[in-house]
């Protein structure tokens, strides 16, 4: 195979150009906008689809399946009625750390905006994953996430109200949870069990965090347990797909 000696380390092999070397226009235009993107950096202003159709001898229907796909890969935003490149995606790290954490780290200010906090008998699927018989009450707490106040994720929060009794009254909805169960209640996370896939937002998860009900999301599945190895929480976090990566630290098997 051809490889190209100056390909950035991560991207697509030859470009992703086939061996054949027939590419749809669309890509064609795709590349040169993407260099466009780092002519003009973060927050650059994209001149107009007319503007660029005729830069690219192309029509506005191939540009805008090109600008597409770069909005859905998080290299473009909309902002008013133009678009303008993207900053960096945020990482969060595969880890037993708040968002809160993940975020900071990165320079950005983390914030959380409530949907709602709500008791209810737990039902017979969620009973193993939060330590509970069947019936007994939990917490479901719902919140949007943010970053310097741009909303990047939903995340829903359940756990047995026994071990958090008075998590409507003590608990900044605002907060990290982590901190809370930690610095108020004592109790310390042992390990947690977690599954990433690919899903489409729903109508109602599309509109709380605001994006189209066609743009990838991130969804993470997480069961935690405490330091004694006794079901904790159990996390449903969807996030943009063009906003955020996944990082994780790998050792050798022993």
């Amino acid at each position: 195979m051809d490889y190209l000696h100056d390909q950035a380390p991560g991207a697509p092999i030859r470009s992703g150009i086939p061996e054949h070397g027939r590419i749809p226009k669309y890509y064609a235009v795709k590349a040169h906008v993407s260099l466009l993107i780092e002519e003009l950096g973060e927050g650059g202003m994209l001149p107009t689809e007319r503007d660029l159709a005729v830069r690219y001898a192309v029509s506005r229907e191939t540009l805008r399946q090109a600008l597409r796909e770069l909005l859905l890969e998080g290299r473009l935003a909309r902002q008013g009625r133009g678009t303008v490149v993207a900053g960096p995606k945020l990482e969060q790290p595969l880890s037993l750390a708040s968002y809160t954490e993940g975020v900071r780290r990165q320079g950005r200010t983390p914030g959380r905006h409530l949907i709602g906090l709500e008791k209810f008998p737990c039902p017979a699927a969620l009973a193993p994953e939060t330590g509970v018989e069947q019936g007994e009450p939990v917490w479901h707490l719902e919140r949007v996430l943010l970053a310097d106040d741009d909303r990047v994720g939903l995340e829903s929060t359940y756990v047995s109200v026994g071990r958090v009794p008075d998590l409507d009254n003590e608990f900044d909805p605002d907060s990290s949870f982590y901190a809370y169960l930690r610095d108020r209640l004592g109790i310390s996370f042992g390990d947690a069990d977690e599954r990433i896939e690919t899903v489409l937002a729903t109508p109602r998860e599309a509109l709380l965090i605001g994006t189209p009900p066609a743009l990838p999301m991130l969804l993470l599945h997480r069961i935690s347990r405490d330091a004694n190895g006794r079901p904790l929480e159990r996390v449903r976090t969807l996030f943009r797909g063009d906003r955020f990566s996944f990082t994780a630290q790998l050792g050798a098997r022993s």
